[in-house]
């Protein structure tokens, strides 16, 4: 049996079912069985495999989803982990980002505000409420990012954005595509909800950025804050936040 701590977050039990359920669903090809174990420090979803193809399963899962660091030790410098943004607006200075450190204590991952200018915006001077404003910052997006300094005296983790998450927002930029960032449904409820909505001519692409969150691709032309209502009454939980690459694109050239 293999004992892993996934990097997905379930706050509550039905969250939680939620996971189970969307993780063997995708599990369901394989000759591998997976319980549930429950919740780590900072809401970390646990789960158990064991198999035949138990290997094969810990693999794609690692793939598909990751696995947390767990502990400050094994976070090494020059390395990339995946988390999920928290308080945004709270410090004006730092990104904070919860990498999945929480043994022996809870350590996140911050991105200093002037290493973010310098990534996202030319390095001009921008407040980071405005950055989150830009670029659809919100509580539990997902993100990626390079670390760049450990600390284990201080339980700190320095970093900056990876060149990938870097990459993924020019390519949401160049695209001219609005894109609208649904956080809390599985991926199956998203489609179900779009189709319900006869919205397939707007989005033209669901991009899966977690297991609970995910990038609408609009089509040009296609507001995608104008799509919150039609989707938000569907899917009452879910949070939203808005890529509008039109508005970014006038900021940077003014």
């Amino acid at each position: 049996m293999t004992a892993l701590t996934l990097l997905t977050k379930a706050a509550s039990d039905s969250r939680l079912r939620r996971v189970g359920e969307a993780l063997k669903v995708q599990l369901s090809g394989l000759e591998a069985k997976m319980e549930v174990l429950g919740v780590a420090a900072g809401g970390w979803v646990q789960v158990e495999l064991s198999g035949e193809d138990e290997g094969a399963a810990t693999s794609y899962l690692t793939k598909k989803i990751g696995l947390c660091p767990t502990n400050l030790g094994d976070v090494k410098k020059f390395s990339t982990l995946k988390g999920y943004m928290r308080n945004i607006g709270e410090d004006a200075e730092e990104l904070s980002v919860d990498v999945g450190v929480f043994q022996p204590q809870i350590v996140y991952a911050t991105v200093p505000l002037r290493r973010l200018q310098t990534e996202l915006v030319g390095g001009r001077k921008v407040a980071l409420r405005k950055l989150a404003e830009l670029f659809g910052f919100c509580e539990g997006l997902p993100v990626n990012v390079k670390v760049t300094a450990v600390n284990e005296e201080e339980s700190r983790i320095d970093a900056e954005l990876s060149s990938k998450q870097v990459r993924r927002y020019e390519i949401w930029r160049e695209s001219l595509l609005d894109r609208l960032l649904v956080l809390g449904p599985a991926l199956h409820q998203v489609e179900k909800t779009i189709e319900r909505a006869r919205l397939d001519r707007d989005v033209i692409d669901v991009e899966p950025l977690g297991v609970f969150e995910h990038a609408l691709t609009c089509k040009l032309g296609t507001d995608a804050a104008g799509l919150i209502p039609k989707i938000g009454r569907n899917l009452k939980t879910a949070r939203f936040a808005v890529f509008n690459p039109k508005i970014l694109r006038r900021f940077l050239s003014g």
